[in-house]
């Protein structure tokens, strides 16, 4: 659905980038190691839109926290579209993002949750519910 928002933004001449979590944290990380995190940073803060697809698919450590909090800080500024994709619920984001009373944590979520937008997509009936395994018939145990 977000791809589709991005899509959407893109026929209409806005500027969207689309970037996984694991490989932002990751980008971010080198830059500040080798001090282009500034530059690096800018690369996210320029679309208009910008999609985080597999938000919190791990749990974060401080300095991914820290990197996450300045891009979601620099972005507030400047524009308040960005798609969060992810397969847990709000409430358990905040255990994600080093919770425990963490500062960074608060920071985070408070700029997220102030102005956002949600959009929850559940199963109406899990026991009908099949997976695109299923509907493309691809065996499991050839999977593993």
């Amino acid at each position: 659905m977000a791809c589709a928002f991005g899509m959407e933004a893109c026929k209409q001449y806005y500027t969207v980038k689309y970037v996984r979590l694991p490989d932002l944290l990751l980008d971010l990380e080198a830059a500040r190691n080798d001090g282009t995190f500034t530059k690096v940073l800018s690369k996210y803060t320029k679309p208009l839109m910008l999609i985080i697809d597999e938000w919190l698919l791990l749990k974060l450590n401080e300095s991914e926290s820290k990197n996450l909090f300045e891009l979601i800080h620099k972005r507030r500024k400047k524009s308040s579209t960005i798609f969060f994709c992810s397969q847990f619920r709000e409430e358990g984001w905040y255990d994600r993002l080093s919770g425990d009373d963490n500062p960074l944590a608060d920071a985070i979520m408070d700029r997220i949750v102030y102005d956002a937008y949600k959009i929850n997509i559940e199963s109406i009936d899990p026991s009908k519910d099949i997976s695109m395994r299923e509907v493309y018939g691809i065996d499991q145990s050839m999977i593993q």
